[in-house]
């Protein structure tokens, strides 16, 4: 799996990540391969800690990582003042009903099945997602997504989530996303079916914006 690199500064690098690629590595010599390592055998001369931001390993697309410490803490500080637009593309198993709206799900670590994430409304983080159904088929639905919050596993349990939950408010969409090994519903699939297509951000050498895209490759 190549490691395409969409834009480049002697501050940042935007990677187009592949499917099945993780972002940092795990444990064991046999996840060391990652984003990460790749970036600092293109990069030599980076320094720091690098990663930004991460994509789960099943989700493709864009992802920023930084070549210094400075830009790493300008970059990841805009991450977390949620100054940075991310647009998504899935194509989710069933059908949404409605054709655009906003989930507002807290969700939190299930610590006795890690990583699964669950929804908490009593403890768990504010979790925000905006979607718009951008095509149906008799079985699935192509939808856009833009995460307001990054928590880990967002978008995949709001997809998942009933639209009604048993505690009486509001869910997500009902319809995982097709391929998801922890949320979906067993319908075949090649791979998780989510892309990050969009990432805007500022640089941090000009202090301009910067917009980046990546087509959908499914």
């Amino acid at each position: 799996m190549p490691l395409r690199i969409v834009r480049s500064t002697p501050l940042w690098v935007v990677i187009d990540k592949p499917s099945g690629l993780l972002s940092v590595p795990g444990k064991g010599p046999e996840k060391a391969d990652c984003v990460v390592a790749r970036v600092r055998r293109e990069f030599p001369g980076a320094t720091g800690t690098l990663m930004v931001h991460r994509l789960d390993m099943d989700t493709s697309g864009l992802l920023i990582v930084a070549l210094d410490a400075a830009a790493q803490r300008d970059l990841s500080l805009q991450f977390e003042e949620r100054r940075v637009h991310k647009e998504y593309t899935a194509v989710l198993s069933g059908l949404v009903a409605p054709e655009e709206g906003e989930i507002r799900v807290p969700i939190r670590l299930d610590v006795d099945r890690r990583p699964y994430q669950i929804a908490d409304f009593e403890h768990g983080r504010d979790a925000r997602t905006r979607f718009r159904v951008l095509a149906r088929t008799t079985a699935t639905t192509r939808v856009w997504f833009q995460p307001l919050t990054g928590r880990s596993h967002q978008l995949r349990v709001h997809a998942a989530l009933p639209a009604a939950l048993a505690c009486g408010r509001p869910g997500g969409l009902g319809c995982p996303i097709l391929g998801d090994p922890l949320y979906g519903d067993g319908t075949p699939s090649p791979r998780l079916m989510l892309h990050a297509g969009v990432l805007e951000f500022t640089d941090p050498a000009t202090g301009n914006p910067v917009r980046v895209e990546s087509p959908t490759p499914f």
